[in-house]
């Protein structure tokens, strides 16, 4: 009996501690009042289920036997931390129909790709509704930037909703149970900031627009193209470019953060380079900078042709954000006063990346919800008034040291003008003394220049008489010219003249081809193929090229000379002594005059000699000038 009763108090006392322990661990329900504005979902009022391989149902999820499976979040703000993996999320919220607004559903994060929300129906069936960046925007219920769902508050139950969640990148999971007033009223609040926002920004973009295209410095442009990076980023950040630029792209909605998250940070180390003049104060930083500009440039082209998850990995933008900071750190100390607004500037964007990168890496205590969440675009806000001030700190410096040099070129001019006055003064003096000693020495040349007129009369006189004198000479000189020509030619047509005076008439091969060109067409053109009369100037000198046929004809071809292999020069002169010899000089004697192998004068003085037999009544009939009726075949 005392064992029995041992056993139902030990039984008893299970009871009693599961049923505390269920009721420690239940899940908190949220109850709608009019009262109640908003209410953020956080720690025991959402419990998670992890789903790794996307293998559950929503049959199975909501069934009794996954009741246990889901768990509290540990943080305020759930995230889907791992990588295309399925979260389960759900919420209990008791309805009040006596409650005369109307609620919705609202999470914050526009990053995710799949959202699919279990809405429960009176019936106890669900209603499944399908949101998610991968749908075109004009699938969502509301036309607003985040994710909306009514809900029905028409009964007094308990009831469950679900959220099954797929993203390629991180997402913070805020779940916020609002009242429809007051989501208009925070609606119309929160875009007015972004107006405020991203009008800043196209003020800014376009002041500094105008003023690169008045000063032409680079500067400008990259603090232009750097803003509106920032915009961009911001819009594909917080769903404004989605339901204004690209509603209908959800593709493009992917990566496009990623797009201008990379030209935010080339921007941001051009425009460093440029502000703050890296180059010239810091040759190495300026090295460190464009490696950076280049390792950046390789990751996101891996990124994007190879593997785009590894666009999410968002904290590695540290590395251009720290290389600039410390960049401006390190030119400010070493003396260039616009780097302390940039430095400030950095600071504030630098604590906003860091304070985003710490909660990344699950410190929750910081994150502190809408503060949080658009921490790093008050940040951005911040750091582009102050860069602003740089920019104009800048351009102060810069007019101070021109107005410096201004003033330094006025003094200067100043004491120019002096010299000048005291230059002028000593040249005035200098030039009356010599205007005197010039009056002096002009009386002396003016009676010099006339004798020298008398003289140049005279000169003239003579310059005709040598000039009559020079024509006569000249026409004497042509007479003599002419007489030494025809007796040198008279004298070569001799039998007994020598090679020197041959060559005389014929020195180099080209006279010898002018000779035998015009001997050759005396009587005009005419094409060896083709009958053709019409030629134009061959590849060789003298040579004819039929303008027909394209026949090239040289001006040996047809000639007794055609590939003989002695200077032509001297074949000239083996025929004149063949011909006025008659044949009778021996191969011995015209290889002694010149100087040629005696068995090549045989060989073509044969040839020379059949030649002449063949045209001895021709021959007969010539003059002195016969040896040339040899030349042609």
């Amino acid at each position: 009996m005392a064992k029995t009763v041992l056993h139902v108090c030990t039984f008893l006392l299970f009871l009693i501690c599961n049923f505390f322990c269920s009721v420690s661990h239940a899940q908190k329900v949220v109850e709608i009042t009019d009262d109640l504005d908003q209410h953020i979902f956080n720690f025991s009022e959402i419990e998670v289920l992890e789903d790794p391989k996307a293998q559950f149902t929503f049959e199975q999820v909501s069934s009794a036997p996954f009741a246990s499976k889901f768990k509290p979040s540990i943080k305020s703000t759930p995230q889907t931390a791992n990588f295309n993996t399925t979260y389960w999320y759900k919420i209990n919220i008791k309805h009040n129909s006596n409650a005369e607004n109307r609620f919705l559903l609202e999470l914050f994060d526009q990053t995710i790709d799949h959202l699919t929300i279990y809405v429960p129906n009176n019936n106890g069936d669900y209603e499944v509704k399908e949101l998610g960046d991968r749908l075109q925007f004009k699938h969502r219920d509301l036309s607003h930037k985040n994710f909306e769902i009514y809900i029905d508050n028409d009964h007094n139950e308990i009831q469950t909703y679900y959220f099954k969640i797929q993203s390629s990148q991180i997402a913070d999971v805020i779940i916020v149970l609002r009242s429809v007033n007051w989501f208009i009223s925070y609606a119309l609040d929160e875009y007015f900031y972004f107006g405020i926002f991203y009008g800043m920004i196209l003020v800014f973009s376009f002041y500094n627009l105008i003023m690169y295209i008045a000063i032409r410095q680079k500067q400008y442009l990259f603090y232009v193209l750097y803003n509106l990076s920032v915009g961009l980023f911001e819009m594909s950040s917080d769903g404004i470019a989605y339901q204004y630029l690209w509603p209908n792209s959800p593709n493009w909605n992917q990566i496009a953060y990623a797009f201008f998250l990379y030209a935010t940070s080339i921007f941001a180390l051009l425009f460093t380079r440029e502000l703050l003049f890296v180059k010239a104060k810091a040759p190495k930083l300026n090295q460190v900078i464009i490696a950076v500009i280049a390792a950046r440039s390789l990751f996101f082209l891996y990124c994007l042709f190879l593997d785009q998850e590894l666009f999410s990995y968002k904290f590695l933008e540290f590395v251009p954000l720290t290389v600039a900071f410390f960049t401006g750190i390190y030119i400010f100390k070493r003396g260039y006063q616009p780097a302390r607004f940039f430095v400030l500037g950095y600071s504030f964007l630098f604590f906003g990346f860091t304070l985003k990168f710490l909660i990344m890496l699950g410190i929750a205590w910081l994150n502190f919800g809408v503060i949080t969440y658009y921490s790093l675009s008050f940040c951005f806000v911040l750091e582009m008034v102050f860069l602003s001030f740089a920019i104009g700190d800048k351009v102060r410096i810069l007019k101070q040291k021109k107005e410096k040099a201004q003033r330094q070129i006025i003094q200067q001019m100043s004491v120019n003008a002096k010299l000048k006055d005291k230059l002028n003064q000593e040249l005035e003096v200098q030039v009356q003394e010599r205007t005197k000693e010039v009056f002096n020495k002009s009386i002396i040349i003016e009676t010099q220049n006339e004798e020298l007129l008398r003289a140049n009369e005279q000169l003239k006189q003579q310059a005709e008489e040598i000039s009559r004198m020079n024509v006569l000479l000249e026409q004497d000189n042509q007479e003599l010219q002419t007489n030494v020509e025809k007796i040198t030619r008279d004298r070569v047509m001799s039998a007994d003249v020598d090679f020197e005076e041959f060559s005389k008439i014929y020195p180099d091969k080209e006279s010898c081809d002018s000779f035998l060109a015009d001997l050759k067409w005396r009587n005009g053109y005419t094409c060896k193929k083709c009958k053709n009369d019409h030629f134009y100037a061959g590849h060789t000198p003298y040579s004819r090229r039929c303008s027909k046929c394209d026949y090239d004809e040289s001006v040996t071809s047809y000639t007794i000379f055609h590939n003989t292999r002695i200077p032509i020069n001297k074949a000239f002169y083996m025929i004149f002594l063949i011909y006025s010899t008659k044949g009778k000089i021996s191969s011995h004697k015209l290889a002694e005059l010149l100087n040629i192998r005696q068995s090549t004068c045989w060989t073509y003085g044969t040839r020379v000699k059949t030649v002449m037999e063949e045209r001895k009544s021709i021959l007969k009939k010539s003059n002195k000038n016969g040896w040339s009726l040899l030349v042609l075949d």
